[in-house]
């Protein structure tokens, strides 16, 4: 485990996920990771465990290349350092990684280890539910204010970050769930440099990364994942990542980190692992059957609108899609001219997509936004981000996608 492959310098993410950082001659000549289940690690010589608590809560920094020996696994543990190695390389100008037991996990432990007391968030709106909550519900009750921005208004945000007094955090959602609205990344970043505080600006890339969209390469100092989606790609674990370039700021969230507890565990480490080198494979098919789907919706006449990247109609959300996403996605979301009796219908006769909460399973999962994942949101705030009652965000899988359209336009045709 190490942060370079000295023997494979120049491969590209593809390779490198599979290559880089895994030493088989730690795990018995074994071709792909063991799992390490131990709660505590034994020490060479005293000299070494004074070294290693030395390095771990931040007495002393670690020298060129060094990692501290490993202690007790709610620090680190060799799944999770390994783990860490080979995700850093799908991350376009990444180099260091932390990985946590959820995505939530992921974005308090950055919030708590970059947010300074009575200081200001600026974040765009709409938000996943839960990092709505986080900044309402615990961080604005210990003194940070909370500034929300309408997602895609780039004159809005440059103005909201220049005019935030103290500011320590930009949070970007992009796209915004589930409204798919884009914002600029890299005027977001430049914006947040002229600040007198230099914000860190930190991405949520679920949606679209790391296959299809680049934070770090755009400005942003931290992309943050639920590995519960794509990452790990089948529904069946729970996970989360902060990936940045500057060895300090992981160094910080991993301490942050340490103090919570809240480390992936070594079979959830082992089991993404063996998910990371599918995830492009993954990801370009669900992309592709979104896009055959939601332009083959696109006109029904039980809907209001489609929403999808290939089908912006608006000329800054177009710019914004062609300069920062190499594809659209497997997300699209449909509105309903009924409102929520129809999109309730039409969820209800649904064959093959499950309704369900969570995305970028192999499987298709569709949800009702309003009276699930975002129904914590107040009215103002729904109405302000546009979940409505008739909008049905739908994640695609891998399934055939003349399948799933034949299912969606059964379940249009059951409306009558």
């Amino acid at each position: 485990m190490s942060d370079h492959d000295p023997q494979h310098p120049a491969v590209r993410p593809r390779t490198a996920v599979l290559t880089r950082g895994f030493d088989p001659s730690l795990s018995l000549g074994s071709a792909r990771p063991a799992v390490f289940r131990s709660s505590t690690y034994v020490f060479a010589s005293p000299e070494a465990a004074e070294q290693a608590f030395a390095i771990t809560t931040g007495k002393i920094k670690p020298a060129a290349g060094e990692r501290a020996d490993l202690i007790y696994s709610r620090f680190s543990h060799p799944n999770a350092e390994i783990l860490e190695d080979h995700v850093v390389p799908l991350e376009a100008g990444a180099r260091h990684a932390a990985v946590f037991n959820s995505g939530m996990a992921a974005i308090m432990t950055a919030f708590f280890a970059c947010a300074r007391p009575h200081t200001s968030i600026v974040y765009t709106t709409p938000l996943y539910g839960g990092t709505t909550g986080l900044i309402h519900q615990f961080l604005e009750p210990f003194g940070l204010r909370g500034i929300p921005v309408a997602a895609g208004d780039t004159a809005g945000i440059d103005a909201a970050i220049a005019a935030a007094a103290d500011c320590s955090i930009v949070f970007i959602e992009t796209p915004a769930n589930p409204t798919l609205i884009m914002t600029d990344i890299e005027r977001a970043a430049i914006a947040a440099v002229r600040h007198p505080n230099h914000p860190v600006v930190m991405v949520d890339n679920t949606f679209l990364g790391p296959t299809f969209q680049h934070p770090l390469e755009l400005g942003a100092d931290l992309a943050l994942y639920s590995a519960t989606k794509y990452l790990a790609g089948f529904s069946d674990m729970l996970g989360g990542v902060a990936i940045g370039a500057s060895e300090e700021l992981i160094r910080k969230i991993r301490s942050r980190r340490s103090m919570f507890g809240n480390i992936l565990q070594p079979d959830e480490c082992w089991m993404l692992d063996s998910r990371l080198p599918t995830v492009a494979l993954r990801m370009n098919r669900q992309s592709k059957n979104a896009q055959r789907l939601a332009e083959a919706l696109a006109g029904n006449k039980h809907l209001e609108r489609v929403i999808y990247p290939t089908l912006f109609e608006d000329p800054e959300q177009r710019r914004i899609f062609e300069k920062q996403c190499a594809f659209p996605g497997g997300i699209f979301s449909i509105e309903f001219r009924g409102g929520k009796p129809a999109a309730f219908e039409f969820l209800r006769h649904l064959r093959l997509a499950r309704s369900a909460v969570s995305l970028g399973g192999v499987e298709s999962l569709t949800c009702h936004p309003k009276s699930t994942t975002h129904s914590g949101m107040s009215a103002a705030e729904l109405e302000a981000s546009g979940v409505t009652d008739g909008l049905v965000r739908i994640s695609v899988g891998i399934e055939d996608w003349r399948d799933l359209l034949a299912d969606f336009e059964q379940a249009l045709e059951a409306l009558g």
